[in-house]
């Protein structure tokens, strides 16, 4: 492919998948700044690479969101301990506000890993084949995070359930 038609490909997905993608980066951050820096440092090195992407160029840019903020994760981490409510936590209109923000809380004590797949399964609606491609990892590796990640979210967050109306008999 030309290098004038890598960049058409590249600017027509960008244009078809960025609002997607952002909200992803937004799930995976959980911060509207980090988020928007995550989305731009990951379609950079997407388009430094595009030529030579095969397959679903979505699922390489994903896999790159995933490692990008694992690695922005452990440097932050290390750098600074950031506190809950140092998170931007927007909350729409006609969404239960106490269940959004005692969801966003847990999520924040996620590891980066565990929110990847939950976001990957649940708000992407990925399979688990899907999601292991994304993140590069085996089905296994994902069945296993996806049960630690909502054992723990029970554990972080017991009154998630009755907020969403989940029994637990």
């Amino acid at each position: 492919m030309s290098r004038m038609a890598d960049e058409a490909s590249f600017n027509e997905f960008v244009g078809a998948r960025s609002q997607a993608l952002m909200r992803t980066a937004y799930l995976l951050t959980r911060d509207h700044q980090l988020a928007e820096d995550l989305l731009q440092s990951a379609l950079f090195k997407a388009a430094r690479a595009w030529s030579r992407i095969e397959g679903e160029p979505e699922y390489y840019v994903r896999r790159i969101l995933y490692n990008e903020s694992t690695s922005w994760w452990r440097h932050r981490r290390r750098s600074v301990e950031v506190s809950a409510t140092g998170h931007d936590h927007p909350v729409r209109v006609g969404v239960d506000v106490e269940l959004h923000l005692a969801l966003g809380s847990a999520l924040d004590r996620l590891t980066a890993k565990q929110r990847a797949v939950l976001v990957l399964r649940y708000f992407e609606d990925l399979t688990e084949v899907e999601t292991a491609r994304v993140l590069g990892v085996r089905v296994s590796t994902v069945k296993s995070t996806h049960r630690q990640a909502l054992g723990r979210l029970r554990s972080l967050a017991p009154d998630l359930g009755e907020l969403m109306g989940v029994s637990h008999d």
